[in-house]
């Protein structure tokens, strides 16, 4: 009798242990999967952001750790030197959200690609510019002189227009965004155009007359925009603001809307105009 209690004992000893074990087992995992892309835990919220490196890792890095803590907010930054995988990144759940792009580049992405990926807040502008190393200013710029330019559709579109605004070509009524070489209507100086990948454009510009680059790599490249720039985009209604953009239903999540109150927060405007006067001027 006593051996029969003594095994039902043991019997259920074992069934506790059992279940107790795979409680721990399930609040691993459930840890460990939740600080990826986007998780709570504890009452703090994580994402992991891809970004391009300048400045929008830098401003990301500057919240991460100054801001982040206070705000319940755990952030990780993942950097990318290209417009693309940042995108996929996103659509794929590898990261929760990308900070590196415009509107117009977001729904040329969009509409190519098939994927769902929406704009949460509008953080900064970094105006484009036109920079040489061969022309001092506009007027040096020779006849038949060769223009690098951004190959993505919505940025060459936006380099022919900084090339029409300071009188270096004209573009045919009605050329949007997305405008190529074949909207240019007159081009009295004869440039050349070679379209490249924008991460490419500093680099080349040992090769060629000049270059239209974006702002984020001008900056990586030690150039300054508000200084170095031959030419350089008008603020005053500008639609290429940079933005938070996260997977379509995401919007919402606690950690994107932490993030994004703090990326427009008064803290992280004072840090963008302190740290690059001018070259990246906050949205708002």
């Amino acid at each position: 009798m006593r051996n029969k209690k003594l095994a039902a004992s043991l019997t259920a000893l074992v069934g506790v242990l059992a279940v107790g074990l795979t409680a721990c087992s399930s609040s691993k995992s459930a840890g460990s999967s939740g600080s990826s892309a986007a998780g709570s835990s504890g009452g703090v919220d994580s994402i992991t952001v891809a970004a391009s490196p300048i400045p929008h890792a830098q401003i990301l890095d500057y919240i991460r750790d100054n801001l982040a803590a206070k705000a319940g907010l755990k952030l990780t930054v993942k950097e990318f030197t290209d417009y693309v995988q940042p995108n996929l990144a996103t659509q794929d759940g590898e990261v929760g959200a990308n900070y590196f792009q415009h509107q117009p580049y977001l729904d040329d992405f969009n509409k190519n690609k098939g994927t769902d990926l929406v704009p949460v807040v509008g953080v900064h502008l970094e105006p484009l510019g036109l920079y040489s190393h061969k022309a001092k200013s506009l007027d040096q710029i020779k006849d038949g002189a060769t223009v690098a330019v951004p190959n993505d559709a919505t940025n060459e579109g936006r380099a022919l227009k900084l090339l029409a605004d300071n009188n270096l070509i004209t573009l045919k009524p009605g050329a949007g965004a997305t405008a190529t070489e074949k909207d240019v209507a007159s081009n009295p100086k004869h440039l050349k155009f070679k379209p490249l990948e924008a991460a490419e454009l500093p680099r080349a510009l040992d090769d060629v007359d000049a270059a239209v680059i974006n702002g984020n790599y001008a900056l990586q490249a030690k150039l300054t925009p508000s200084k170095d720039a031959l030419a350089l985009e008008k603020t005053a209604g500008n639609p290429y603001v940079n933005i938070l953009v996260v997977k379509k239903g995401h919007e919402n999540d606690p950690a994107v809307k932490k993030l994004a109150t703090l990326l427009t927060s008064d803290q992280v405007k004072q840090y963008i105009e302190k740290t690059f006067n001018g070259s990246v001027i906050p949205a708002s």
